[in-house]
C-alpha cells in the first residue's frame, strides 16, 4: 500500500532558507530515491516560489500568509490532507496534525540556539522558539527527530522522554549540481581581487557565526604563512553587524561556484561561537578539503579528519589554520576526507527518517 508522506516546506519560502532549506531539498530528493512506495506531497502558504517548485513533487498550498500559517499550525492542520499517513514538520513552525487517525506525527527540532545564543536572535524569535518547545514538550504524541545525539540528550535533560526522540544523519552529496571547474573559480576570485590560495569561509555573515574573531585569527595565522593566502567569504548577510575587516567578500554565490570554493581553497574554515549542526565543514569534507571547524560543531564530532578549535580564542583558531595547513592535500588525503562523510546522504536521511515514521 502506498503511504502518503506530506513534509512542510514552508522554510524554503523564507528569505534565507539556510540550512533548514538544504535539509527540506535533500530530505525530498532522498525519499524520492528509496524504492518504496511513498506519495510525497509537501505543504505551505500561498504561492509557489522558485525554490518550492524546484522540489519535483506536489505541493498543496493555503490561502493564508506564511506568518499567519506559522501561528495556526500549532492549532489546525491547514493544508494537510485526511489521508495523510505522515505528517512531518521540518521545523518547528508546523504542522502539528492532520492525517489518518493512525497517522504518525513528527517534528524535527534543529537547535536551540535561542537559549545558546540569545544575543543572536530578536526577542520575537527567543519568545516563537521556547513557545515552540514547551508545545512540544506538552505534546507528547509528537516524535522528535534530531540531527546529531547531542541536541538529543539536551532534549532529555530538558524533560521530553527519550521514546519520541529520533535521530537522522543530514546529506552532503548534491547529485543535481556539479562543481564549477576551477578556471571559473580562478576566474571569480580574480574579479575579487584574489589570485593564488585563499581560506575560505561558507555561511551567512552574522555575530553567533563568529566571522570577526575568524578575520582576526586569520590574520595572525597568515602573518607565519602567507600559503593561506587572503580570506574569502561567501553568503548572505544575517541578522546583526559584522566588521569583515580585509576579508574578501563574494556574498550569495550560486550552488556550482560554492562547491567549486569548496574544493579549490587551502583551507575551509568554519568557527561559530554555537551551531545547532553545521552543513559547512561536511560539505568541504566531501570535496576533498581541509577543514577547520568549532569543537562545538555537531556534524564533525568524532571526525578525525577535522582540525577543532576553540571558537573563543583567536590563538586556537589560528593554530587550528596552521595545522590545517601543514595536513596533507594529495589524492590519497583528499579521498580519506571525502570517505569520513561517505554516510551522510540525502537517501541515508530520508532511510533514517522512515524508520522514525514505523
Amino acid at each position: 500500500m502506498t503511504r502518503r508522506i506530506i513534509v512542510s516546506v514552508d522554510q524554503l519560502y523564507r528569505p534565507q532558507p539556510g540550512g533548514i532549506g538544504s535539509y527540506v531539498r535533500g530530505l525530498v530528493e532522498g525519499l524520492l530515491s528509496v524504492d518504496e512506495k511513498l506519495d510525497v506531497i509537501g505543504v505551505g502558504p500561498r504561492s509557489r516560489p522558485e525554490a518550492v517548485r524546484q522540489l519535483g513533487i506536489p505541493v498543496r498550498t493555503t490561502p493564508l500568509s506564511l506568518r499567519l500559517l506559522t501561528q495556526l499550525w500549532t492549532r489546525y492542520p491547514f493544508g494537510v490532507p485526511p489521508d495523510a499517513n505522515v505528517v512531518h514538520a521540518t521545523s518547528v513552525a508546523g504542522p502539528f496534525g492532520g492525517g489518518t487517525r493512525r497517522a504518525v506525527h513528527t517534528v524535527t527540532m534543529h537547535d536551540l540556539l535561542w537559549r545558546d545564543e540569545p544575543e543572536s536572535s530578536t526577542p520575537n524569535g527567543i519568545r516563537f522558539h521556547e513557545s515552540r518547545l514547551q508545545f512540544l514538550l506538552r505534546t507528547e504524541r509528537l516524535r522528535i527527530i534530531t540531527t546529531s545525539p547531542r541536541l538529543g540528550v539536551r532534549l532529555f535533560q530538558i524533560g521530553i522522554d527519550p521514546d519520541r526522540i529520533r535521530f537522522a544523519r543530514l546529506g552532503v552529496d548534491d547529485a543535481t549540481v556539479a562543481a564549477a571547474d576551477s578556471e571559473r573559480v580562478r576566474r571569480e576570485l580574480v574579479s575579487h581581487g584574489v589570485a593564488g590560495p585563499f581560506t575560505f569561509y561558507a555561511g551567512t555573515r552574522e555575530p553567533r557565526k563568529n566571522v570577526e574573531r575568524l578575520v582576526r585569527a586569520h590574520r595572525l595565522a597568515r602573518s607565519t604563512s602567507p600559503e593561506l593566502g587572503p580570506l574569502v567569504l561567501a553568503g548572505p548577510i544575517g541578522w546583526g553587524q559584522v566588521d569583515t575587516g580585509d576579508a574578501v567578500v563574494l556574498g550569495l554565490v550560486d550552488r556550482s561556484l560554492l562547491l567549486g570554493l569548496y574544493r579549490d581553497t587551502a583551507v575551509n574554515a568554519y568557527v561559530p561561537r554555537a551551531e545547532g549542526w553545521g552543513l559547512p565543514p561536511v560539505e568541504a569534507l566531501h570535496a576533498g578539503s581541509r577543514v577547520v571547524a568549532s569543537s562545538n560543531c555537531p556534524s564533525v564530532d568524532g571526525n578525525p579528519e577535522v582540525v577543532l578549535v576553540d571558537p573563543l580564542q583567536d590563538e586556537s583558531i589560528a593554530e587550528g589554520l596552521l595545522r590545517a595547513l601543514e595536513q596533507g592535500d594529495d589524492l590519497a588525503s583528499r579521498e580519506r576526507r571525502r570517505a569520513s562523510v561517505a554516510d551522510m546522504t540525502w537517501h541515508n536521511c530520508a532511510l533514517d527518517h522512515l524508520k522514525a515514521w514505523l
